[in-house]
């Protein structure tokens, strides 16, 4: 009789979660209602030469890699194209995934960039909190976004979809941590400061190192965690 009931129980628990998975999915798909997705890239567009940023918005050495590759823009964003995509270490940052589809979700509404700073500027306060979507909700409508749209479209599935084949691209080129870069395509390896910047402005055939750039030591930032 406790045999059968156990079959009867597990049979019901069988259901239900098939039923949650399906009502998931199926979430997710309405959310899907307004979403136009398209790559995340600033500077010059045009340009040939394109530096892609594989990042993680919980990890500690993306957020001090952030002013770094901000400055990188500001001098060189009218010859280079900075490409942002998505790697969040689910394993060890908790909250990467919903930053990233909150980053994405406000990219529906054009502010992907916006969110991305905000969400680097302001690390240390949501990745640290029990309820960071609250955080999220805060600077959607310090952006000025119809925040009830963006609560929508951080369930979406097609924004669920387009991290996930951001992270298995960072996969493929055998990235195990962030921040990691390509450089036209090519991994970019480099162990200093100095040497990334040598890397892209040679790509960019700048002869001279650029005196105003921020000066950081190597020793200030923790390549790849």
């Amino acid at each position: 009789m406790k045999k059968h009931m156990w079959k009867i129980v597990a049979g019901i628990v069988v259901v239900l979660m098939g039923g949650s998975i399906l009502y998931a999915q199926q979430a997710g798909k309405n959310a899907n209602e307004g979403v136009v997705l398209s790559e995340n890239i600033k500077g010059n567009q045009d340009s040939s030469v394109v530096l892609t940023e594989y990042a993680d918005f919980q990890c500690p050495a993306c957020a001090q890699f952030y002013p770094i590759v901000k400055t990188i823009q500001e001098q060189y964003g009218d010859q280079l194209a900075i490409e942002f995509k998505h790697f969040p270490l689910v394993s060890i940052h908790p909250h990467a995934l919903p930053a990233a589809k909150a980053a994405e979700a406000a990219g529906v509404q054009g502010k992907f960039f916006q969110m991305h700073d905000k969400l680097f500027e302001n690390q240390n306060s949501w990745s640290k909190s029990g309820t960071p979507q609250v955080f999220f909700n805060q600077y959607a409508e310090e952006l000025g976004l119809d925040v009830a749209l963006f609560k929508k479209h951080m369930r979406a599935s097609m924004i669920e979809d387009k991290i996930r084949e951001d992270m298995e691209g960072a996969l493929s080129k055998g990235f195990t941590g962030t921040p990691s870069f390509l450089l036209n395509g090519e991994v970019l390896e480099f162990e200093t400061y100095e040497e990334f910047i040598s890397k892209i402005e040679a790509a960019l055939g700048v002869t001279q190192a650029a005196s105003s750039t921020e000066e950081t030591s190597s020793s200030e930032v923790n390549f790849g965690i």
